[in-house]
């Protein structure tokens, strides 16, 4: 990317420039509605954006517009700057959100660039690290799964990867599923017979392994196979997921015949379960497609005001899976651009494949071809289809588009009802949009944790969840002590996010329009998932309720709703007794569907927790000794145990023992020999 410049607000003058803007690049010119935004925060609004247009370049590049706190309300690309920046100057918008976003811009900060290509580029990148609200965003950020053959090392492993591509080989994806990427892996290992261990195993083994024996591989590290003819076997498993299946194939069957023809019939048989178990891999799949070798189809769907696009990825003329995602996005945006800008930043962290095909007409659908090839380093088309084998891929991904979102606003419906039967049987005034729930865990006090989950209009809100570390400090055993650290951590961090908000939000003194500072800041947002629980639920009984009462009372939350839950006699389900300030304990009927939704809230976070619990146990159980030591890494340690074969050994072994042991300096054998010799 060339050379950006980034520019800051200058001092506005009292005169206005007029700057022709292209069509293409000004916004729809319709009478402004001004909706919930106020006249004086809009006039306001309008002065600031104004005074950025006067100095700005004709050039191509991106914008982000600030509210008075510092949030980044919107990112976007022009292919001229001053003429975009100069339509939201003369207050021409067509909707109440660009008017309210209008009305809340306080600031604003350009980054120019050498062509559009890159300006889009950019754009996706920034909406993706700051979120503005007045983007569309992808609510559903979760890394997609990749097989990798890797090539550090002479015996490829094959394994499943998920994040960054920091390790040298060859990743083929993505699938839509970890289910998907698992069921591929088992076929490989029984068609190629690659390993799956780890190098550290690898390098570790005597003797072959369980999978040798059960024949998903060949045994590179115990020299059952040589290297060469175990690379061999790698590059087989490369061409066929490359695209290359007939070959591999054609050469496995031409070997079968062979071993035939050579009486050799137990050889043949597993030629023949090779090939067998690369047909179930192609034949495993919902739909194949015969013209599209290599594509990603893109359908969106709106009812109801929401999103759903829906994703198919095609490898080998394979269909890999698909995934549905749930943008946040603004009503008034068409399914177009709701499409497209999805696509830019669906591929910000991900390579695109050769072919992108889309349900909608996308204006920008050459640039978006320009910047996805950019990126790339190749070719890349994108394409609306008409006709063809194509169109059918298409209407495939709008009809699953079409029913995902059926079923997610049916979900939604269904847990909006039980917010309400749940806010009803607690005495609440309106159903709560965030319930918090409190469990903890632990063995006779050690390894004590602490759960939050959460639940929303959209079901579990997994991304919210937090897990506590209950200090030692705590008395082992002390449930309430654990509730009221937990809770105090919580609700401390709460207050001070809260303090941090507010104080950020006062209009600074002497503000040149009070009416206008007022009235631009920032303004709740319903669809945005609020960071204050409405109700708190801990599992247990008084002592519980009234350890987390005087926490969240000494904290400022003492205005949140908070509820007790207590097993019933013999631990039964549909006899708890909750308990609530200013009420007696009281039991909820035993159909009620509040009492069903509360029972699956308890049993998530009592999963939640005592799932963090064994964790954090199988670890400090796992731990090794000379993981304490400072200045011993992954390398020392390894060639400790590999000189003394245990720890124990090491332990018992003498300082000169020590220091012969290859790869370890004096230094660093007199600081294993303090260690466990209290020195």
């Amino acid at each position: 990317m060339r050379a950006m410049n980034r520019e800051r607000q200058p001092d506005l003058p009292d005169t206005e420039t007029e700057v022709e803007a292209e069509a293409e690049e000004s916004l729809p010119a319709p009478v402004l509605d001004l909706g919930e935004a106020a006249p004086g925060a809009l006039k306001h609004g309008i002065e600031v954006i104004a005074g950025f247009a006067k100095h700005l370049p004709n050039k191509p590049g991106v914008y982000r517009m600030f509210d008075r706190a510092g949030e980044v309300l919107y990112v976007g690309k022009a292919k001229s700057l001053k003429n975009r920046v100069t339509a939201y100057a003369r207050g021409m918008a067509h909707t109440n959100a660009v008017a309210r976003m209008i009305a809340e811009t306080a600031n604003m900060e350009f980054v120019t660039t050498g062509t559009e290509t890159e300006a889009l580029l950019l754009e996706s990148n920034l909406i993706k690290q700051l979120r503005p609200r007045y983007n569309v965003l992808l609510r559903d950020d979760k890394s997609f799964p990749y097989i990798l053959l890797t090539g550090d090392h002479e015996a490829p492993q094959i394994a499943k990867h998920r994040g960054s591509r920091h390790r040298k080989g060859d990743y083929f994806g993505p699938f839509a599923s970890v289910w998907a990427v698992e069921r591929t892996i088992d076929a490989l290992q029984k068609a190629f017979l690659l390993r799956s261990c780890t190098d550290s195993f690898y390098e570790n083994r005597t003797r072959p392994c369980l999978l040798f024996q059960i024949k998903r591989c060949a045994g590179p590290c115990t020299g059952e196979i040589s290297i060469p003819d175990y690379q061999a076997l790698a590059g087989q498993a490369r061409d066929f997921l490359s695209g290359r299946s007939s070959s591999v194939k054609q050469l496995l069957s031409a070997r079968m015949q062979d071993a035939a023809e050579n009486l050799e019939f137990e050889k043949a048989a597993r030629y023949r379960d090779r090939l067998a178990a690369l047909s179930a891999v192609q034949a495993g799949q919902d739909i194949n497609t015969q013209g599209v070798e290599e594509a990603d189809v893109f359908a969106v769907d709106e009812q109801a005001g929401q999103f759903c696009v829906e994703i198919f990825f095609f490898r080998n003329k394979q269909n890999w899976g698909n995934r549905a995602l749930f943008p946040r996005a603004d009503r008034s945006l068409t399914p177009a651009e709701v499409l497209a800008s999805v696509v830019t930043q669906f591929y910000d962290d991900k390579p695109p494949p050769r072919l992108v095909l889309l349900s909608h007409p996308v204006e920008e659908i050459e640039l978006i071809a320009q910047a996805l090839s950019a990126r790339a380093g190749r070719k890349v088309e994108v394409a609306n289809p008409k006709r063809g084998e194509r169109v059918d891929l298409v209407e495939h991904a709008r009809k699953n588009a079409r029913e995902a979102l059926s079923r997610k606003l049916a979900d939604n419906a269904g847990q909006s009802s039980l917010l309400a039967a749940l806010g009803a049987a607690f005495g609440m005034e309106k159903p709560p949009r965030r319930v918090e729930v409190y469990d903890n865990s632990h063995i006779m006090g050690t390894n004590a944790v602490g759960g939050m989950v959460v639940a929303g209009r959209d079901g579990f809100m997994k991304s919210h969840y937090r897990t506590f570390n209950i200090s030692s400090d705590t008395i082992a055993g002390d449930d309430f002590g654990m509730m009221r650290e937990v809770l105090q951590r919580r609700f401390a961090r709460l207050a001070k996010d809260t303090a941090e908000k507010e104080t950020a939000e006062t209009p600074s003194v002497g503000a040149s329009d009070p009416e206008a500072a007022a009235a631009s800041a920032s303004q709740p947002d319903e669809d945005a998932f609020p960071s204050r629980p409405d109700l708190v639920i801990v599992d247990g009984g008084k002592g519980q309720f009234e350890a987390a009462r005087q926490i969240m009372a000494g904290l400022g939350a003492g205005d949140i709703p908070l509820v007790a839950i207590a097993k019933g006699a013999d631990r039964n389900a549909m006899r708890e007794t909750f308990h609530m300030a200013g009420r007696e304990p009281f039991k909820l009927p035993p159909r009620d569907p509040a009492l069903y939704f509360i029972q699956r809230l308890r049993d998530e976070a009592h999963r939640f927790a005592i799932g963090t619990h064994r964790a954090r146990r199988k670890k400090d159980t796992m731990k090794n000794p000379l993981d304490e030591i400072p200045g011993i890494g992954p390398s020392r340690k390894r060639a400790l145990l590999l000189h003394f074969g245990t720890v124990k050994a090491i332990q018992r072994a003498k300082l000169d023992d020590l220091m012969r042991t290859p790869g370890v300096n004096a230094a660093t054998a007199k600081a294993v020999h303090d260690y466990f010799h209290d020195a």
